[in-house]
């Protein structure tokens, strides 16, 4: 195999670094640049994993400050943060859409835009002062034994 080019390089380094899997990541670098890289290959520039001991200095800095940065950026727990959740869901809707599943695209599309916030709000709502909400002036609980055909309360 030809040796990668730096940008690949750092490409890689970078995506290890902000927790992707090498699965991930070798799909995303046939994406990107349209090379094909083996899994082992990927995992070779991660210097946390056996395979990357041999790494170079400048991968290695370049690995933990992006992983710094990544978890300054992020919570502990990555599901948590608004970052993650939206960057996995644009993954899921492109799945989705390179599928031909145009309804789940929807649904993920709108869960984004919830995620986002304020986004998904029907901003044409007609707003009048005199529009009071409804107050409940009576509340009724009835009890009815549903074991009987035709029970009433």
């Amino acid at each position: 195999m030809a040796a990668l080019k730096n940008e690949v390089k750092g490409f890689i380094v970078q995506a290890l670094a902000c927790f992707d899997t090498p699965s991930q990541v070798v799909e995303q670098v046939k994406q990107e640049f349209g090379v094909e890289i083996s899994r082992q290959l990927c995992e070779s520039h991660d210097p946390t994993k056996r395979a990357g001991v041999n790494l170079a200095v400048k991968w290695v800095t370049l690995f933990h400050d992006t992983r710094k940065r990544f978890r300054e950026e992020t919570a502990e727990i990555p599901i948590a943060n608004r970052a993650y959740r939206l960057r996995t869901l644009g993954r899921m809707a492109v799945k989705a859409e390179n599928s031909k599943n145009m309804a789940l695209t929807a649904q993920l599309l709108e869960q984004a835009a919830k995620e986002v916030g304020d986004v998904y709000v029907n901003r044409n709502r007609k707003d009048e002062p005199d529009d009071e909400p409804a107050i409940p002036t009576r509340i009724q609980v009835d009890v009815v034994d549903a074991r009987k055909p035709n029970a009433e309360p």
